[in-house]
């Protein structure tokens, strides 16, 4: 296998960081569709900044928010993977690993987020030994939510949080919480869910 596949599903590759992702990667961080649910869009500066974040986590942790590629024509598709958090405050859940996604729109409503996301559970939980995984979002992202469920995932009302990067009355502060625990991933994939 090529050493920069960090995994592979039927359709995908799941890779370390190119040179070669950062034109498409800052394109989708520029597109305000792709960005709907965030503060903003991002700058090609921010953008570089933010890959290289996801190298020095995969690095240190092992993960990261890692491309996706289609692997039948080599199409950067955005990146999907696992991350600890590291923010200017802590979130009210910490210490935590969390899941995400973010895809260009052309690969939307085609399951690849779910299939990545399935494959970078299976690490999490069966490679890392982790007991839990996390993900969020503001309410509104409904189609995130809905990957979030397929996969498992259960939200966690109780946990709702204002995120500590934004001020408390920002359109985008308040997330709601789902969770995966590893007993119920264990259960998944033994066919008692």
């Amino acid at each position: 296998m090529n050493e920069n596949i960090l995994m592979e599903t039927e359709r995908l590759f799941l890779r370390t960081w190119q040179d070669k992702d950062i034109a498409p990667f800052a394109e989708m961080c520029a597109d305000p569709v792709v960005m709907r649910y965030f503060p903003d869009v991002m700058t090609r500066e921010k953008t570089e900044q933010l890959v290289s974040r996801c190298i020095e986590k995969q690095e240190k942790d092992g993960f990261c928010m890692a491309p996706v590629e289609v692997k039948s024509t080599g199409e950067f598709l955005g990146f999907v993977g696992l991350n600890t958090p590291t923010y200017a405050a802590p979130l009210p859940f910490e210490p935590c690993v969390e899941i995400g996604w973010r895809l260009k729109q052309s690969s939307w409503g085609k399951g690849y987020a779910s299939e990545a996301a399935n494959a970078w559970l299976r690490f999490g939980f069966e490679t890392v030994g982790l007991d839990e995984i996390v993900a969020f979002t503001i309410p509104a992202n409904e189609p995130s939510q809905r990957v979030m469920q397929r996969i498992g995932m259960r939200r966690d009302p109780e946990g709702d949080f204002l995120h500590p990067s934004l001020p408390e009355d920002h359109p985008v502060a308040l997330h709601v919480l789902y969770r995966l625990s590893r007993s119920d991933w264990d259960k998944r994939e033994n066919g008692v869910v």
